[in-house]
């Protein structure tokens, strides 16, 4: 019986037009044997704009919904997720060739480890490719680690939403991603710090395209009193999870 790692993508209609890009660097993944992905994209809304870039591929499952967000497209999208792991895939973005089978041995190699992170690139216009400075260590990631150091370096946290890789059911106890009109995956990740350590890997797992039409370039995504009561609730979902003490795994269990 094949496994499936579960690959996740919200999408509306300006961004399908790079839907062709993504699956490109999908189909360039090698998993070990036995292992498959199926991709499963949600379109936030109901239109007929998206639908004739989805690629032909029986690993393809297209879906639409009531615009919510990206956040509510991926959390709708995981009703049909049948498979142990989820890997998030924006629909302008890329996943560098080894990226999904590294993050499938990182938690396949430790029973311990909830989710992984890695390394991102910005992939600019020109198709050129920009780096940062600042990347963890590669490796565990502690409880609360993460929650830390986006407080303490103004709400940025040490390893980016975008390229994460979760156990399914970890991301269903958690209640998917934030109904938040942005920030969603932020509260995610802190979410699963909070519950469980995770993993950094510093190879590029990530191209994370810059263009003008990407949500997080329009003005209300940085207007000052929503993203301050966007993190507000980001960091006392955290902090209260925390607290409770629960976490994976679960006492008894690997």
């Amino acid at each position: 019986m094949r496994r499936r790692v579960i690959i996740v993508t919200a999408v509306h209609p300006p961004s399908a037009p790079f839907l062709p890009d993504a699956y490109k660097s999908l189909c360039q993944q090698e998993l070990p044997d036995g292992w498959e992905w199926h991709w499963l994209i949600q379109e936030d809304g109901r239109t007929d704009e998206v639908a004739p870039y989805v690629p032909a591929d029986e690993r393809i499952t297209f879906r639409q919904g009531r615009p919510g967000g990206p956040g509510v497209a991926r959390t709708m999208a995981l009703a049909h997720a049948e498979g142990e792991y989820v890997k998030v895939l924006d629909a302008d973005d890329q996943l560098p060739e080894g990226a999904l089978a590294r993050d499938l041995r990182a938690l396949e190699d430790d029973p311990s480890i909830g989710w992984a992170t890695s390394r991102v690139l910005d992939l600019l216009h020109d198709g050129t490719t920009v780096g940062f400075d600042g990347d963890p260590a590669g490796g565990a990631i502690e409880r609360g680690d993460v929650l830390d150091f986006w407080k303490a370096n103004g709400f940025r946290a040490q390893v980016h939403p975008a390229t994460l890789f979760v156990r399914r059911g970890l991301l269903l106890a958690l209640g998917g991603w934030m109904a938040l009109p942005a920030s969603e995956d932020t509260g995610l990740l802190l979410a699963l710090n909070a519950t469980s350590r995770g993993w950094f890997s510093p190879e590029v797992g990530l191209l994370y395209r810059k263009w003008a039409g990407q949500m997080t370039s329009h003005a209300a995504h940085t207007d000052a009193g929503e993203r301050e009561a966007r993190m507000a609730i980001v960091e006392a979902r955290a902090r209260e999870l925390g607290s409770l003490g629960w976490a994976y795994p679960a006492m008894g269990t690997p």
